[in-house]
């Protein structure tokens, strides 16, 4: 006996909003246990896995109703979804170290850190692109790499000075910030 029945909700735009409650509770926890390459560095293999599984949930969140009321409460429902975990994720580090997770330094002195590469499923090449692409030549030029919680990569320079304060460590271009 499905757990709707038990529940003894047989509204369908009650239902709708369940199924699409227990639909962004599992794609948020796929997209978190899959890595935060999705986010920053996507590929067109990124893109098509993101296209193909949201035609694949449609039918899991709205079931039968191909209503226009049911589309729009699907969409509310997702956008209420989003705004709780946003507003749980700033009040909790805790959740948000759990659902976000935390920056991952990939390079350090010029030199890669595979172990990290390893658990961030980066390749040095997309690594080394990201290099490119803040306008440095190669990899003895940088002193820090992160990949970071939205998933674009930093690049801290090698002629970079650090700077303590009493809070923070940051690094500082030479001839300004």
């Amino acid at each position: 006996m499905p757990l709707i029945d038990v529940l003894g909700i047989h509204s369908p735009l009650v239902q709708i909003i369940l199924r699409c409650v227990v639909v962004y509770v599992a794609i948020l926890l796929g997209m978190r246990l899959t890595g935060r390459r999705q986010l920053g560095q996507m590929t067109p293999f990124d893109l098509v896995l993101i296209l193909l599984i949201s035609n694949a949930v449609q039918n899991a969140m709205v079931g039968p109703d191909t209503s226009v009321l049911g589309g729009l409460v699907a969409a509310a429902t997702l956008l209420f979804m989003n705004w709780i975990t946003g507003a749980a994720t700033d009040r909790s580090v805790e959740l948000r170290k759990a659902l976000e997770g935390q920056p991952i330094l990939l390079v350090n002195d010029g030199q890669f850190i595979a172990s990290h590469m390893k658990l961030a499923q980066l390749t040095e090449e997309l690594v080394l692109q990201a290099i490119r692409e803040h306008g440095f030549e190669g990899l003895e030029q940088v002193h820090m790499a992160v990949l970071e919680i939205d998933g674009t990569i930093s690049i801290v320079p090698g002629s970079s000075t650090t700077v303590r304060t009493r809070h923070h460590v940051r690094a500082v271009r030479p001839g300004g910030n």
